[in-house]
């Protein structure tokens, strides 16, 4: 449970700190065998990348760049890819990559391996030389969020979003995208977004379904945290459950579900 609040403080706190250089263990780069410069540095257990540096690397130098020290754009030939300091993601061709981008010593810097999902580049972590390979080939990028997302899936899913946590942080719209994702993938609920949303067979599951917010248009945040979500974002992967306890009237999950987490007004249960 403590290292579940570390990450839901880090998605927020962490993410729009101003670091220092020095702080920071320098971290040496290859890109398909050569020494890619880029200037990495590793902060906690996550290595990051300048924002620009390194899109000019993985593009093979076809990145045209924009922006300053809080959001910057990369345009390639094949893709184009967007970072915003504070964030816990990255957006590429359309795709929402979790990841936060943060501000190091006036440069906008991203988790390398956010990144390098954006050019389809495969990572490796060597903790005995402290260094990172990357492996990518010219012109390749991910698919697209206009072929990669199913439009009923983030339809539905960015809706119960929003009618349940749209007042919310970003980390407790993408917990409750979790808690329907982990339902999904358990033998003990129904294997589709929508019939996990709509499931009675022990009485309604979401007040949305009940009061018709469901239908209600989703927030841009909350289809943002649908699509996170959907790109295999995970703050939980133990999340089934949670509850306004100001709001709820049947109090069965605190009482024989073991408590994760509170964010923003929902309680989080495993």
């Amino acid at each position: 449970m403590k290292n579940l609040r570390k990450i839901l403080c880090a998605l927020i706190g962490a993410a729009i700190l101003t670091l220092g250089v020095s702080a920071n263990e320098q971290i040496d780069v290859r890109l398909n065998g050569s020494d890619a410069k880029m200037g990495a540095l590793l902060i906690g257990s996550t290595t990051y990348v300048p924002f620009d540096t390194a899109n000019d690397v993985l593009s093979f130098g076809s990145a045209n760049i924009s922006g300053d020290t809080a959001t910057m754009h990369a345009v390639t030939p094949f893709a184009s890819i967007s970072a915003r300091s504070g964030d816990c993601y990255i957006e590429a061709s359309g795709r929402y990559l979790g990841g936060g981008a943060i501000t190091v010593s006036g440069m906008l810097y991203v988790p390398i391996r956010t990144l390098a999902k954006a050019y389809n580049a495969d990572v490796q972590w060597h903790a005995d030389t402290r260094s990172v390979d990357l492996f990518a080939k010219e012109g390749d990028t991910i698919t697209s969020g206009d072929d990669y997302y199913n439009s009923d899936e983030v339809y539905w899913l960015s809706r119960i979003i929003s009618a349940e946590a749209g007042n919310e942080p970003m980390n407790g719209k993408i917990l409750v995208g979790n808690v329907v994702l982990n339902r999904v993938e358990s033998n003990e609920f129904p294997n589709t977004i929508y019939s996990v949303i709509f499931d009675r067979e022990w009485g309604v599951q979401f007040t949305p379904i009940e009061n018709g917010t469901i239908y209600n248009e989703p927030s841009a945040d909350s289809v943002i945290a649908a699509k996170l979500c959907l790109d295999s974002y995970y703050i939980s992967r133990t999340a089934m459950y949670f509850l306004n306890p100001l709001l709820a009237t049947n109090f069965w999950v605190p009482a024989n579900r073991p408590y994760l987490t509170t964010v923003g007004s929902h309680d989080f249960y495993s």
